[in-house]
């Protein structure tokens, strides 16, 4: 609920969520139906949209889970489903024809016939594969303008087509289709006969390096793709009458999500407003990413580009968040890293707003309400500060 709280706040008029069964994120924890309803009400509250996956790829055995699943969902308050596979979809037809249907991006549809089938079966929205690039995206948007396309834009690609990988099942009996996947993409390995190498590969049919595989400290995770990250692109977006931009943000810890989802929704308005301003947001990003940010397969061959994140002796960590305001002047907060009073800190305000509250114009207090200089992570306390800026979920950072 915490990061479905923070994407709102900063800016998110869309999200996507999982139950306790049947999504790709199974150990996220996901909502209960009573939970889902909660959500659906903070999102409505806001105007915002809540679309439930249901976006495995199940087997036989799953099937009664998945259509007690859309039973509760029909009588729901989610404003749509994200679905993978056809027998879900059908079951879904079915059972809750009252709820549009989006297509996953694990649907890997990457033409314009595979969108017409799609189509026809009343799908209303189809999130494009990961794969495909823009030239391709607008072949598509071009092909169908009755549909509506969502295309990932920024967090993690997978080392599979779109998520259809079995390193997880191999390594680990956890499926990745059916939201178990463990990341062994991102294990760190190390070649057992080889220490501190950097081997060159070449591939047999064509000369010349085909990748480096480095190998730095006692592992390496030389496997691990580099994240997603197409801010740069809004205008495109905009241009192409593509309806929807997806961050992944379901794994990710609340601050993340504000981070990113700030980003984002700022670049969007400032697409609008003809001020658009890419090295703020790249900068924002980087602050906190933690594998380079790349643009994958949106640029051909040749022209993909990739930013490092920044060092962490630069970065600007999260201290806190704004709970709750106790009165005029004073608020609780949840301590997330080592939050000192001699330090300048920052406001995290929508709009990519960070204004600065200088040392000497707030104070801390512990739980018991007693100055301090330093509060710890993990423990609530308080600021007191005479802020315009505050408002109760805000992140503060310095």
């Amino acid at each position: 609920m915490d990061r479905l709280e923070s994407a709102l706040l900063y800016g998110a008029d869309a999200c996507y969520l999982g139950g306790k069964k049947h999504s790709l994120r199974a150990s996220s924890g996901g909502f209960d139906w009573e939970e889902l309803e909660t959500a659906c009400g903070k999102a409505h509250a806001k105007n915002a949209s809540i679309y439930y996956t249901l976006n495995i790829l199940p087997h036989e055995q799953h099937l009664a889970g998945v259509e007690e699943s859309l039973e509760h969902l029909a009588e729901s308050s989610v404003d749509g489903l994200i679905i993978a596979d056809p027998g879900v979809l059908r079951m879904a037809r079915r059972i809750a024809p009252n709820k549009s249907i989006h297509l996953s991006t694990q649907a890997n549809t990457s033409n314009s016939e595979a969108v017409g089938f799609w189509h026809d079966l009343g799908i209303e929205r189809v999130n494009v594969a990961r794969e495909l690039g823009a030239h391709a995206i607008s072949k598509l948007t071009k092909a169908y303008p009755s549909m509506e396309f969502e295309v990932f834009v920024h967090g993690a690609m997978c080392l599979a087509l779109s998520g259809r990988c079995l390193l997880s099942s191999w390594m680990n009996q956890r499926p990745a289709n059916l939201g178990e996947c463990t990341h062994p993409c991102r294990f760190e390995y190390k070649g057992l006969e080889v220490q501190d190498m950097r081997l060159t590969v070449e591939e047999g049919m064509r000369e010349g390096p085909t990748w480096d595989i480095t190998h730095e400290g006692p592992h390496s995770a030389f496997w691990a793709p580099e994240d997603l990250c197409l801010v740069k692109y809004m205008h495109w977006f905009h241009k192409n009458n593509v309806a929807s931009l997806k961050i992944e943000g379901r794994m990710k810890t609340p601050s993340y999500v504000a981070h990113v989802v700030d980003v984002y929704r700022t670049a969007i308005n400032d697409v609008a407003t003809k001020q658009f301003r890419y090295d703020d947001y790249i900068r924002e990003l980087q602050n906190t990413a933690s594998r380079n940010l790349s643009t994958g397969f949106f640029l051909p061959k040749g022209h993909r580009k990739s930013v490092s994140p920044l060092p962490k002796s630069d970065c600007t960590p999260i201290v806190a968040k704004l709970v709750q305001k106790e009165n005029d002047s004073k608020w609780q907060i949840a301590v997330r890293s080592p939050f000192r009073a001699d330090r300048p800190v920052q406001v995290m305000v929508p709009g990519l707003k960070r204004p600065v509250l200088p040392v000497g114009s707030f104070q801390l207090e512990n739980h018991r309400g007693e100055a301090v200089d330093v509060v710890h992570p993990g423990m609530f306390g308080f600021i007191r500060c005479e802020s315009e800026h505050f408002s109760e979920g805000l992140f503060l950072r310095g």
